[in-house]
């Protein structure tokens, strides 16, 4: 549960980025219209939440329908990992030419709105490896006594995630956009790496719960 417990708290610093560096990345550098529709950049944070209801039964069924090949819970969390940074390395892109207009000294370049879509996209792939499953596998290895307390913990993971994130959106007017994205989306890829080579050892100390 530790080891869950660290996992997810890194998770969740690079994922809660959405209503803070995310958003402002958003108000201040995305084309807020689409086909001649403007909206608020508030509504960017609604994104997710549409891939959540999207992409769940996807999520549900596929997990049925790989039986026994369905990947092990450390596993999932691994790959909740990698989305999450690989949607951070994705916003590279627009954040390199984005700094290289700054750079110029000119007015800072707007980018299609799909950009950060697309990294919310890739940002709920992640999301629905880890969250739903760590509420799962923290309620199947707590002591039954004490379940209420320990999903209390589960849920200080993501307090402490909130924490990050809000610390790193601190860096969003100061740093190079490509640095900011950079670190956030290579301290989530390492995490997955480590999380990939402790599955089987995590596995074992999990004493048989799936």
């Amino acid at each position: 549960m530790a080891v869950f417990f660290v996992f997810a708290a890194i998770f969740w610093g690079a994922y809660e980025q959405a209503g803070s560096s995310l958003n402002l990345f958003g108000d201040r550098y995305t084309t807020l219209h689409v086909l001649g529709f403007s909206f608020p950049s508030s509504w960017y944070v609604g994104v997710q939440a549409l891939f959540v209801i999207l992409l769940a039964p996807v999520f549900a069924w596929l997990w049925i329908r790989l039986g026994r090949y369905e990947p092990t819970t450390p596993t999932k969390f691994a790959f909740g990992l990698f989305f999450v940074g690989l949607s951070f390395l994705f916003l590279l892109i627009p954040a390199m030419a984005i700094q290289e207009s700054l750079g110029g000294g000119g007015a800072a370049l707007r980018v299609s709105p799909f950009w950060l879509v697309g990294c919310y996209f890739i940002q709920e792939l992640g999301e629905l490896s880890l969250s739903p499953v760590g509420l799962s596998v923290f309620t199947k290895l707590s002591p039954v006594k004490i379940v209420g307390m320990m999903l209390g913990l589960w849920f200080l993971a993501d307090a402490v995630g909130n924490k990050v994130a809000g610390y790193a959106a601190g860096f969003i007017s100061t740093a190079p956009l490509p640095q900011l994205f950079a670190v956030v989306g290579g301290v989530c890829v390492g995490a997955s790496l480590i999380a990939f080579a402790l599955v089987k050892p995590v596995r074992r100390l999990m004493g048989g719960v799936h």
